[in-house]
């Protein structure tokens, strides 16, 4: 039986979603689910500041980054995004490279800022991706992660575990990967949700954290290296 590289297939499985990917990119982050992740970005990392967008896509993240204001490396696995990303997106304070999360081809304390946004859970370790993130992030600044909450649909990726079969997604609960980064040299800053229509954002206010993350289509943490 030959083993299961999970490098290699979720290369590939990013490879072939690239065109899908490209098609629904600027609806997310213009008007979607990804529209308020840049503004929390904007109050709490300096303009100018040099980001690294881990798990970058096709760059249109990176590219509101640089709208913004900021210096941005992206970096994804795929090749066929990083190519997508460089045909669309490159400009002189935006560029991008093929790399893996959990070697990042980067040195010790390069980043004054990181964005990785539904990213970590394409890993097959988060913990060695939040530890990579670490070292390649300077000390007391800030990454702003982004996981996809308990209604996220995508979360459906890692169904087919539950016959045994290998699977590229690993899924994680908002609140574990708080716990995960709290236990390995991390601070939570702030953090925000991004709720489905249907949750009524007055009621939420009165909810205590861990049921905020319950109703989430995802959860943005600011982490602070320690």
């Amino acid at each position: 039986m030959t083993s299961f590289d999970w490098h290699k297939e979720a290369k590939n499985l990013w490879d072939e979603k690239a065109d899908f990917w490209n098609q629904s990119s600027e609806g997310m982050w213009e008007n979607g689910s990804r529209k308020s992740i840049v503004p929390f970005i904007q109050k709490h990392i300096p303009q100018g500041s040099y980001i690294g967008d881990l798990g970058c896509g096709d760059g249109y993240g990176s590219y509101k980054l640089g709208q913004a204001g900021y210096q941005v490396v992206g970096v994804d696995l795929s090749e066929e995004m990083i190519e997508k990303a460089k045909s669309l997106r490159g400009s002189e304070t935006i560029s991008f490279l093929q790399g893996d999360l959990t070697n990042v081809p980067f040195e010790d304390e390069s980043f004054s800022g990181l964005m990785a946004i539904n990213s970590i859970e394409w890993t097959e370790s988060p913990l060695a991706a939040l530890e990579e993130m670490k070292r390649v992030l300077k000390k007391d600044h800030l990454l702003c992660l982004g996981i996809l909450g308990p209604t996220a649909a995508p979360r459906g990726n890692s169904y087919r575990r539950l016959y045994g079969e290998p699977v590229v997604f690993n899924t994680m609960m908002p609140w574990e990967l708080e716990l995960l980064a709290l236990e390995n040299g991390w601070e939570i800053v702030d953090g925000q949700g991004i709720y489905k229509r249907g949750v009524n954002e007055h009621h939420l206010s009165q909810l205590p954290k861990v049921l905020k993350q319950s109703l989430t289509f995802m959860w943005v943490f600011m982490l602070k290296k320690l």
